[in-house]
């Protein structure tokens, strides 16, 4: 079963595509090349919701689709959920 999708090699986050529950080890998938990714959750993340593939200090940019999609204001440890709590879009970075 896959559990998240990446678009491009270069993504450091995927993308949930079922709800998933902490502690879950996940297989993902990335479409670009139709690599297999694995994930270790270590809080619930919402299916449509991001997931931390590594761990990233603040400042950090968070790389989606093959581009960067914002800056990173509070620590995130792999497999954490990556939303608006930790992580500023570039819209408004």
């Amino acid at each position: 079963m896959i559990h998240f999708l990446t678009h491009d090699a270069g993504d450091d986050v995927g993308v949930a595509v079922v709800d998933l529950e902490a502690g879950m080890s996940c297989t993902g998938r990335n479409l670009s090349d139709n690599k297999s990714l694995t994930a270790k959750t270590v809080e619930a993340i919402p299916l449509g919701h991001k997931i931390a593939l590594r761990d990233f200090a603040v400042g950090d940019s968070v790389t989606k689709y093959g581009c960067v999609i914002g800056k990173v204001v509070q620590p995130i440890r792999a497999g954490q959920h990556v939303h608006i709590h930790n992580l500023k879009t570039k819209r408004w970075a």
